[in-house]
């Protein structure tokens, strides 16, 4: 997403977060891409049946005028929306007696791989709130000496890209010279089971010029003994991040090794973050020529006069403010970088008044 497109997707985010209903009477409704749309159109017929079973007479009107609003809006659709599409009806009318039906419906801008149907006192937001994350691209490869799977992981998205099953025979108790001629049968049939997995590792994740970085996992010391081969392109191989242990492989063991680089994913956050705020620190300097400003009315100054190139704002910034300084960001081509308050580089931002800015030139 660019900047216009954050901006309108947490504006909607925020209107919809300070809807409540008196009762679980606010609809949110989840449609995965690709979904058939005529059967969600049937549930949700469905659920408008079973909501006559509501006692409140108030309720039970709203979340069924509510469902005929979202089912109304569903007509419209030829077929899903290329991402899926949420929507979230209620009554917004905060006067007693009196009721409003409205009913928003939002394109998300990843892929949406879960569908919701759900009644409460306030929509589900938190959903699209993790899609305002930067969605980062990592490369996934699990291998041992049966199998190897490759995947992609795009945000919180695990997406299969390929499979791969080895020749290598199992382990024999043969001694002597056969035992030996069988070992380097075996070593043979690794090796080209490992440049197989490297000449399609190499050209699918050479391919992603965002690329962040790879993660290795698989059973065993396979996954070293790979790594530490000549297979993968520098590159690529420069792009690793760690190897993880893991029990499974295949698709079970793309999800298991994500779930186990979470320490390998935060660092990396932490590294990123800190590169840009070395990279002020370093422009602040006479040495750096003073090309970096902080304080609001400086950071202002420099977009106005189209003298920003980054602009950095602390997590903790309010929202109205964030956007303002999104605003002026995107009309001169700025990038705005937000940064966390849990390092040290993010606590010198906030000391700092949580806004400052890296120049194209000085002012």
């Amino acid at each position: 997403m660019d900047v216009k497109q954050k901006r309108e997707l947490r504006n909607m985010i925020n209107t919809l977060k300070k809807i409540r209903g008196r009762h679980t009477e606010l609809v949110s409704v989840y449609i995965p891409a690709g979904y058939n749309i005529t059967k969600i159109i049937n549930h949700l017929s469905e659920e408008q049946h079973t909501a006559t079973n509501i006692k409140d007479k108030r309720t039970r009107q709203n979340v069924q005028d509510s469902l005929e609003r979202i089912i109304r809006k569903l007509k419209l659709y030829k077929k899903t929306p290329e991402n899926g599409v949420a929507f979230f009806a209620g009554n917004t009318s905060d006067k007693e007696g009196q009721a409003n039906i409205e009913v928003f419906s939002i394109n998300p801008p990843t892929p949406l791989n879960i569908r919701i149907y759900r009644c409460d006192q306030s929509f589900v937001v938190d959903i699209l709130e993790d899609m305002m994350d930067d969605i980062q691209v990592h490369g996934l490869l699990v291998v041992d000496l049966r199998e190897a799977t490759m995947g992609i992981l795009k945000g919180k998205l695990i997406n299969k890209l390929s499979s791969f099953s080895s020749d290598v025979p199992g382990k024999t108790t043969k001694g002597g010279q056969s035992q030996a001629r069988y070992a380097r049968i075996r070593e043979q049939a690794a090796h080209a089971f490992f440049k197989r997995i490297a000449e399609a590792a190499n050209k699918e994740f050479g391919e992603y010029t965002d690329l962040k970085g790879v993660l290795i996992g698989g059973p065993g010391p396979t996954k070293e003994t790979f790594f530490d081969g000549d297979y993968l392109h520098t590159r690529v191989k420069e792009k690793v991040l760690g190897l993880k242990d893991l029990s499974y492989t295949g698709e079970f063991g793309l999800k298991e090794l994500v779930d186990k680089s979470d320490d390998l994913l935060a660092e990396e956050a932490i590294v990123a973050e800190k590169k840009i705020m070395d990279r002020f620190f370093n422009a602040l300097s006479t040495k750096g020529g003073g090309k970096a400003v902080y304080k609001e009315k400086d950071v202002l100054l420099a977009l106005e006069r189209g003298a920003a190139e980054v602009v950095l704002i602390s997590e903790d910034v309010e929202d109205e403010k964030l956007e303002m300084f999104e605003e002026k960001a995107e009309a001169i081509g700025a990038n705005v970088e937000m940064i966390s308050i849990e390092t040290v580089e993010g606590q010198q931002l906030k000391e700092f008044g949580g806004i400052a800015a890296i120049l194209r030139f000085k002012i």
